[in-house]
């Protein structure tokens, strides 16, 4: 019987405690093999192609050069799955926010500043990153060297119409296996209100720049969104959309009206779910109703919510992500409500999970490439 072919790790961390924790809960795993350490990124990148790791764990903040810098020259020499092990801190989440933008697959918040006392609380959480990001084909994450120092500017969808995001630019080199359908688009109907709401996780925070970053602001929707991310990651993943895209972007709070052509997402470790009073539709919070499926906030809390409201339209989007969330609420709003699905394709999702979870069900009305989802979006709304 032949040997399972292990997963190597290269762990990436300025304090050897850190090291030697992240090591021991890496190598509890079979699966995983912990091929060699580095104490700051320029250490990292000259072992980079000695250990050739099949993922990285690498620290933010770092001496010599920290865990960004070390990031962007991983993806220059050697694209790697990178998982960042990142703390709550505002700047800790900024970081991440950008980390995320630069090519990491995934994070794994501290549960306990820098030197994480209690990092075993995380460990499965760490073991399952680091599995999930080295299944990944970076090819689906490789970020054009000439772009991606571009200078961020607000109103960029606007400024430049004809503009891709570095990564999608990228994918549209390669060739499209997934057809982009010609025949005229199902649409939804302008006698009720229309509520745009997407799901994504896993390689999320890339894939809602690329959408986000190319609606108009006069798209006749507000837009509802899920990502998986915990407390304290979500309100400057919105920051950063809100100074990149044409649309208002934020966290969404308790009690929120939801106006057209504003992006709210879901704060970490509250479900989000709408409620409808007279014409008008308002956000509500809850942190009290459990994780659904191991998520909170939960797609299929949002999708159910709205399948609840009296005279609304839906246009369903789900996007890259582990597992099946989503799935049950889009059954539920198809059985309820006027609703389209569109799915992210399998070519252009950095884990085709999701999506795959609404196509295998024959929910999706459409399967669409990342960089043309934001087009076809507007053409049905």
């Amino acid at each position: 019987m032949k040997a399972m072919q292990k997963k190597k790790v290269m762990v990436v961390d300025d304090s050897a405690f850190m090291r030697k924790i992240i090591t021991d809960i890496l190598s509890s795993d079979p699966k995983l093999e912990v091929v060699g350490a580095a104490r700051n990124g320029k250490d990292a990148l000259e072992k980079l192609t000695i250990l050739q790791p099949d993922v990285i764990t690498l620290d933010v903040e770092m001496p010599v050069m920290d865990g960004l810098e070390a990031l962007k020259k991983i993806m220059e020499t050697r694209p790697t799955p990178v998982v960042m092990l990142s703390s709550t801190t505002e700047k800790g989440a900024k970081n991440t926010v950008l980390a995320m933008e630069s090519g990491a697959i995934d994070f794994v918040a501290k549960p306990g500043g820098a030197i994480s006392l209690n990092l075993t609380l995380v460990k499965d959480e760490i073991i399952e990153k680091v599995l999930e990001a080295s299944e990944v084909s970076m090819k689906k994450v490789s970020v054009k060297p000439s772009l991606r120092h571009r200078p961020i500017q607000r109103n960029t969808a606007k400024l430049f119409p004809e503009r891709k995001s570095s990564w999608a630019e990228t994918l549209a080199t390669e060739e499209q296996t997934t057809p982009v359908s010609r025949a005229p688009r199902k649409k939804l109907p302008r006698s009720n209100q229309t509520i745009l709401a997407i799901g994504t996780s896993t390689g999320g925070p890339r894939a809602l720049q690329e959408v986000l970053t190319n609606l108009s602001k006069d798209i006749g929707a507000p837009i509802l969104v899920v990502q998986h991310m915990p407390a304290g990651f979500t309100k400057s993943l919105a920051d950063r959309l809100n100074n990149l895209s044409e649309i208002s972007v934020k966290e969404v709070k308790n009690g929120d009206l939801l106006e057209n052509g504003v992006a709210y997402i879901a704060p970490g470790g509250k479900h989000f779910k709408v409620r409808k009073l007279g014409n008008s539709l308002f956000a509500q919070l809850d942190a009290e109703e459990p994780p659904r499926i191991g998520h909170r906030p939960s797609v299929d809390v949002l999708f159910e919510s709205i399948a609840s409201l009296p005279n609304v339209n839906c246009l369903a989007v789900i996007m890259t992500g582990m597992g099946n969330d989503g799935m049950l609420g889009i059954k539920r709003l198809k059985a309820s409500c006027e609703t389209i699905a569109i799915a992210e394709s399998s070519e252009t999702s950095v884990v085709y999970g999701m999506p795959r979870a609404i196509v295998d069900q024959n929910l999706a009305d459409e399967v669409v490439r990342l960089e043309n989802i934001a087009a076809t979006i507007t053409e049905i709304i």
